[in-house]
């Protein structure tokens, strides 16, 4: 059996880490026009890594919670089986593979890591940035952000994520709004392909109706239901 697993924010809650959308959440207290924008990091370099150093240090203070674990869990199940499970998060956190999964495709971008402006390398990173912080790689100054994407980029490796989810035999969505573009979309690319789908949910996304199967409630008891009905054959 070949799974597709796109997880949002939804997945990492109850790990300590914010989701985006709902109410209280980071958008709700931060403006992302200000913070999460090739403009912003030009305009202001320095809030934007203030903001970014107060996500990385909340991030090395969390854990994986029993639905990273479970998906940890399925990946090596289903290539015990002979399949596979292909596993792209919104998230630009690690949770997943602290929690023990081998592939996980960041489409957003990974907080742990640092790009260099000036000579495009890209750094495992830990520690805070700052507008002075200089290139492990070239030396300079003042071109050092996250490596994450910001609105108005281009997420990661699409045309590598639509080829996955047509190949796939089921198509999962956790934790996410169905609001974002283009994983918003990833639902109706799985349905064209004939592909089945379903979605765990703490509550119904914006684009619900397109799914064959809807779960909600927590992250940690759905995911680990639903993977065992994967591998029990009864999903």
């Amino acid at each position: 059996m070949r799974v597709f697993v796109l997880t949002g924010a939804g997945v990492s809650a109850e790990s300590g880490l914010g989701t985006f959308r709902d109410p209280g959440g980071i958008w709700e207290r931060f403006d992302p026009m200000k913070l999460a924008t090739p403009e912003a990091f030009a305009a202001d370099p320095e809030r934007v890594h203030d903001f970014y150093n107060m996500r990385r240090r909340d991030l090395l203070a969390s854990r994986p919670n029993a639905a990273h674990e479970a998906l940890a869990g399925l990946e090596a199940g289903l290539a015990a089986r002979g399949g596979r499970l292909w596993l792209c998060t919104q998230n630009i956190d690690d949770l997943h593979e602290r929690a023990g999964s081998a592939f996980v495709h960041h489409m957003h971008g990974e907080l742990l890591k640092a790009r260099c402006t000036a000579c495009g390398a890209v750094h495992a990173w830990r520690e805070d940035l700052a507008l002075a912080t200089p290139c492990p790689g070239c030396g300079r100054s003042g071109g050092m952000r996250p490596d994450v994407v910001w609105f108005g980029e281009m997420p990661v490796g699409l045309e590598a994520i639509e080829d996955a989810i047509a190949e796939s035999d089921l198509f999962v969505a956790i934790g996410t709004s169905g609001s974002v573009w283009p994983a918003a979309g990833f639902v109706e690319i799985a349905r064209g392909c004939g592909v089945r789908t379903a979605e765990l949910n703490l509550e119904p996304s914006d684009n619900a109706r397109m799914f064959d199967e809807r779960r909600y409630g927590k992250a940690s008891d759905v995911v680990p239901a639903f993977v065992d009905g994967i591998m029990s054959g009864s999903v």
